[in-house]
């Protein structure tokens, strides 16, 4: 295990020994009980599908706006966040990929990335060959909705962000974003680590749509009503309950997902 160091408190990511390959068999993510089971058959493709697995530092850029790549992957352990940015620098963060997330399907239907991917802290991913991404929908129909699934339910949370960045109040926003990315890492499994997300408020800020100052703000108002801890490189959850709440956000509400 390596750790990633947050403010002084350690959260560990499984990461591969030596580059050594973790078979799809003993995969760490299976025995979850967020995700449904593969049948036989699936597993023995999705074993030969994978190829290999990288390791990330946390600031690596993963995919590239523009970029064509010949591999598909899936985020193993770590955290990693889907982002545009504007001629003049400004970033907007769309979306924030947890482990059994899908990276770089776009590139694999249209041909080049439309947005980026960067690493939020050291990272692993398994690397899938992008050209049989063909014979896993005529071969095996229910990867095949898995894969149409995972891009419905991405669909699905950019809505409720949409929503945030446009109707919410500031407070509300930081609220939602908060309670919505602890509720995916415990559902992942990352729950042990006591609610640690690691975010910067530059990142919150760029999720949002506020202004650092006023991200600043926001997030103390939650800290002084004790829903939250700020570490300067990351924020840890106290009262998740309360934050949705505050968010009037109801949950993720899925059923058991699939994972590729």
């Amino acid at each position: 295990m390596r750790s990633f160091q947050a403010s002084g408190n350690p959260v560990n990511f499984l990461l591969p020994i030596s580059g050594r390959r973790v078979a799809c068999e003993n995969c760490p993510l299976r025995p979850l009980s967020a995700f449904r089971d593969f049948s036989p058959a699936e597993l023995s493709f999705i074993s030969g599908f994978k190829t290999s697995e990288i390791s990330v530092d946390a600031g690596s850029v993963i995919l590239a706006e523009g970029s064509s790549s010949a591999h598909l992957y899936t985020l193993l352990s770590g955290w990693a966040f889907r982002f545009k940015v504007l001629d003049d620098g400004r970033r907007q963060i769309l979306n924030y990929l947890l482990p059994g997330d899908l990276v770089g399907l776009q590139g694999s239907v249209i041909g080049e990335m439309d947005h980026s991917v960067e690493a939020l802290s050291p990272a692993v991913l398994c690397v899938f060959q992008r050209d049989r991404l063909d014979e896993l929908f005529c071969n095996h129909p229910g990867l095949g909705f898995d894969v149409t699934w995972l891009a419905s339910r991405e669909e699905r949370m950019l809505d409720d962000h949409l929503l945030s960045v446009g109707r919410r109040t500031a407070l509300e926003r930081a609220a939602y974003l908060l309670a919505f990315l602890h509720e995916r890492a415990v559902a992942v499994g990352l729950g042990q680590f006591s609610g640690f997300i690691p975010l910067t408020q530059q990142h919150v800020a760029d999720t949002l749509g506020l202004s650092i100052v006023h991200t600043n703000k926001t997030l103390r108002k939650l800290a002084n009503r004790g829903l939250i801890e700020w570490l300067g490189r990351s924020c840890r959850v106290l009262d998740p309950v309360e934050l949705a709440r505050v968010a009037g956000w109801d949950g993720p509400g899925e059923r058991l997902r699939p994972l590729i």
